[in-house]
């Protein structure tokens, strides 16, 4: 394949992963409820942060375990579902590595592994802006029948 056939493609699947990035974030309550962004997307990656408030702390005063897996549980959808294929969660686990502070902004960021058939693997980091490890996790993916958005030209 020629070079600019190359980049043509490339830029293709970026700008189909940022649609479908769209589209998702669109339909998405819980994300955009606990203030989440999409920073970066492309296919099989996604970046997100998220703002840890008050109403998300725990009896020990620091980032409720449980809204840190949502934010990498929330890049790991956009990461494996950016290729326009409906793809949901087949298993996921987190290993914590440190508390996350009132008010920092904690970063997941989303990296396919693999991907064959209907199944992947993704990792996630979770850190902070300064790059302190909060988290990290593992998703694995398996692809069902349909697409997010309608495909280019509107035929299936």
């Amino acid at each position: 394949m020629a070079q600019g056939a190359q980049e043509q493609e490339a830029f293709a699947a970026h700008e189909l992963a940022r649609q479908v990035g769209a589209a998702m974030f669109a339909r998405d309550e819980a994300s955009r409820g606990l203030g989440m962004q999409i920073l970066a997307i492309g296919p099989g990656y996604a970046r997100l942060s998220m703002r840890v408030r008050d109403d998300m702390l725990n009896g020990h005063g620091i980032c409720h375990g449980g809204f840190i897996f949502t934010l990498a549980d929330s890049s790991f959808a956009f990461a494996c579902n950016s290729r326009n294929q409906n793809t949901v969660a087949a298993a996921c686990n987190i290993d914590f590595l440190a508390p996350g502070q009132p008010g920092e902004l904690l970063i997941a960021e989303a990296r396919e592994q693999s991907l064959a058939g209907r199944t992947g693997v993704y990792d996630i980091e979770v850190a902070t802006e300064d790059g302190r490890r909060i988290a990290l996790f593992r998703g694995k993916s398996y692809r069902i029948p349909g697409e997010i958005v309608a495909p280019v030209g509107g035929a299936s």
